[in-house]
């Protein structure tokens, strides 16, 4: 907590607008000019609607056509390509699902440092690689653009309320510029240091949730199988120590709470398949820095299984299902 303290000079909220120190930054603050948006899925949708509730003309593309057509009705303009959009925004955002996408975005054919202006600020909110993060700054600033990493958390119901929290890296200069475009899409805005920090606190931050969520849903499924009803089992969980975001605010159980996956048949929310592909970059790194991450293994582990069983579309929190289907199988196997 007093680390978090120390840093809170660089901490941005949609409730308190303030900063500690005086950032100098060429942008104009507060300025309505176009954003650019690129990658409307279940994440980028309601953040740039957020921006055109806050007055932001958005210029928008996604490589799937049909993403687009709600923005578009709401007042959105649509194009065909990335390029094209650098062309006429000089502030972009991206929010895409992997680190070959965010390349392709930037560096493809028709990606945004085809066209991009001098000058641009390009925020990225991808949770990808931090090299990947960085190699996109420096081809950034080789066209006199600015990259920066803004990974987020919160998922697609803070996406949608605007409560989101950004995980920022980059020049420090730009942050205020940044945080002018994100606070509109999110409650918190923190700024991590340089380039790839912001992917750094972002991957931690999805291992930590991914084995809370395992860790969880076995302390559901035992519970309902020692007879204890699962809504009583997450009060009490929620009252006692052994609370955490995946009890009390995405717990896995269909209908132990609304408005989660849970009791939509873990439809929408985050998706297996990127939790594991976050699990997978933090591995990655954990091998590079030689860092013993033993349930972070296991957790990626549990998830490239569960891609491989079917659930790689569905909700990061069907584990709990998965763990059930598991045992069903076993005591199937036994009767046999």
């Amino acid at each position: 907590m007093a680390a978090v303290l120390r840093g809170s000079r660089y901490l941005v909220g949609t409730g308190v607008k303030h900063v500690g120190f005086a950032l100098v930054s060429t942008r104009s603050m507060a300025s309505k000019t176009p954003v650019g948006f690129i990658g409307l899925g279940n994440m980028g949708n309601p953040m740039a609607k957020n921006l055109l509730i806050h007055g932001y003309p958005v210029i928008a593309t996604d490589v799937f056509p049909e993403s687009c057509k709600e923005l578009q009705e709401l007042g959105a303009q649509i194009l065909d390509n990335p390029a094209e959009v650098a062309d006429k925004a000089d502030r972009i955002i991206t929010m895409l699902p992997s680190s070959p996408n965010v390349i392709d975005v930037y560096t493809g054919p028709n990606g945004i440092l085809k066209k991009v202006k001098k000058g641009s600020l390009l925020i990225d909110s991808s949770t990808i690689d931090p090299s990947v993060s960085k190699e996109m700054a420096a081809a950034a600033e080789k066209m006199g653009a600015v990259f920066m990493d803004a990974p987020v958390s919160g998922g697609v119901g803070a996406a949608s309320s605007g409560k989101l929290t950004f995980m920022v890296g980059g020049a420090e200069v730009e942050f205020t510029a940044a945080a002018e475009l994100l606070n509109c899409m999110g409650a918190n805005v923190v700024y991590c240091g340089q380039v790839g920090s912001g992917q750094a606190a972002k991957i931690c931050n999805n291992m930590l949730l991914a084995i809370g969520m395992i860790g969880t849903s076995e302390t559901m499924n035992l519970g309902i199988r020692l007879g204890l009803d699962p809504k009583l089992l997450a009060k009490i969980l929620n009252m006692s120590s052994g609370r955490c975001w995946s009890s009390d605010t995405y717990n896995p159980v269909p209908g132990v709470m609304e408005g989660v996956p849970s009791g939509n048949n873990y439809q929408g929310g985050f998706a297996t398949q990127l939790m594991a592909k976050d699990l997978g970059l933090a591995q990655n790194t954990a091998t590079s820095t030689k860092t013993p991450v033993p349930l972070g293994s296991l957790a990626h582990q549990m998830y490239r299984m569960m891609c491989a069983r079917g659930y790689a579309s569905k909700d990061f929190s069907s584990v709990f299902q998965f763990l059930r289907e598991e045992e069903e199988e076993k005591v199937g196997s036994q009767k046999e």
